[in-house]
């Protein structure tokens, strides 16, 4: 009796606590991979408000690793599938801009990715998290470390208040983007680096007009909008074009140009330009000189297009210091021609969350070890070579490379051009006694 009397009394060991900053896709996938691992977890985000939509992040692509690892926090795969249209072809197409031709250059028909908005992504991640997880309208400020760097106190503003307040946990996962403001107090001299290029990215909304002009036009000229990610390649230029759930059509321009001047206080984490009706027009008309009418047409009637500024940097030497580990964009800025940011993010939660399940808070220290260990060589090599990629298409120079001519280039070259060329395509590696 005495002895079960000592076992009730038994006071419960308090569960670990993370703090996340950034409530995007990389936040709140942290926030199900940490939760999964037996995590109280906290995730401040500036956003008043869960986004309806949102100008920096329209369509995207996910590989079935981050697919599954989706669907295991969900609770159902089928509710992402459901969410997404097929991606099951890769093809790159070289598109004279003068006789206004297109051809074939490599077709992939094992590619095995599934289109996704970004919206409706977050959406999905948000509406499976207790709703308390979240705290909207909160701007992080600072944090600090405690003597013992057991713990964090991280300092926020309350945007409906303007209230300070303090938010103390075990580990600090920075999630807050390509221009973090966490990773910048390690790494104060880490500069973004730019591409050399800029996209105009749009999404066309044709419900309701599935049988206008335009449409029936784009479906003739890419037979397989639906199930296929297309690329068009002309001479020092490349864009892409595939389909959204709900009738919609997200297509990418990329221009080389100089660098544009960015005032990053009205940008916050992102690198997206304000663009005016005039570079709009210009932008239709030089569309017209370089693609298919079929698709300059849809630029055309696309509302709201806007600017991309593309940056990546080098890759990191480390990604976590003490308790404070980095995550997503802030982890890794990389330019979009792997179809990476999104996948190496939910890769990026889902191996922390197994580190930590795996090692317990008591040996956070070698759980982040484990997790640095294993990310590095993965968001390294996947940089570097998405970085080469854009650089090949947008004709730029590349190290063992002649100017890449879309309309003369060899079948070998044109090979380096499809998707599942970037390393780690199919899996990364995961800590040793778990899976997904």
């Amino acid at each position: 009796m005495e002895r079960q009397e000592e076992e009730t009394e038994k006071p419960t060991k308090p569960k670990a606590k993370a703090v996340i900053v950034g409530g995007s896709v990389a936040g709140l996938s942290c926030a199900h991979a940490l939760i999964s691992a037996g995590w109280d977890v906290v995730v401040v985000e500036k956003s008043s408000a869960p986004p309806t939509g949102t100008p920096t992040g329209a369509g995207l692509g996910l590989g079935p690793s981050a697919r599954k690892q989706i669907g295991a926090w969900l609770g159902r795969a089928q509710r992402l599938h459901d969410a997404t249209l097929p991606l099951a072809v890769d093809q790159n197409n070289a598109t004279d801009g003068e006789k206004k031709v297109s051809r074939v250059l490599t077709r992939d028909e094992g590619f095995n990715f599934r289109a996704a908005h970004w919206t409706e992504l977050h959406g999905l991640l948000r509406k499976e998290l207790p709703p308390s997880v979240v705290l909207w309208g909160h701007v992080f400020l600072s944090f600090s470390l405690s003597d013992n760097k057991a713990e964090v106190k991280v300092k926020t503003k309350v945007l409906k208040t303007n209230d300070t307040i303090e938010i103390t946990g075990n580990l600090l996962v920075a999630a807050d983007g390509c221009l973090s403001s966490i990773r910048q107090s390690f790494l104060p001299d880490l500069k973004l680096r730019y591409s050399g290029y800029c996209a105009w990215r749009g999404v066309l909304d044709f419900s309701g007009r599935e049988n206008s002009e335009a449409i029936l036009g784009i479906k003739r000229a890419y037979p397989d909008l639906g199930k296929c990610l297309y690329f068009d390649l002309g001479l020092g230029t490349h864009s892409v074009l595939y389909e959204l759930l709900n009738k919609r059509l997200n297509w990418i321009w990329y221009i080389n140009q100089p660098e544009p001047e960015l005032k990053v206080n009205l940008l916050g984490n992102s690198v997206t330009m304000k663009v005016s009706s005039e570079m709009i027009q210009e932008m239709h008309r030089e569309a017209e000189k370089v693609w298919l009418p079929e698709l300059a047409r849809i630029m055309k009637e696309t509302k709201e297009p806007f600017i991309n500024v593309i940056y990546d940097c080098d890759p990191l030497e480390q990604i976590f210091w003490d308790n404070v580990v980095l995550v997503g964009d802030a982890a890794h800025p990389t330019t979009p021609h792997g179809l990476r940011s999104t996948n190496m993010s939910i890769s990026d939660a889902a191996v922390l969350g197994l580190c930590l399940k795996k090692w317990g808070l008591e040996n956070l220290h070698s759980a982040l070890c484990e997790y640095q260990s294993l990310r590095l060589p993965v968001i390294s090599r996947q940089v570097l070579h998405s970085r080469q990629l854009g650089r090949i298409k947008q004709g730029l120079p590349v190290v063992g490379w002649e100017r890449f001519d879309p309309m003369t280039s060899g079948r070998e070259e044109c090979l380096e051009l499809q998707q599942r060329n970037i390393p780690f395509f199919d899996e990364a590696p995961l800590p040793e006694d778990s899976s997904i």
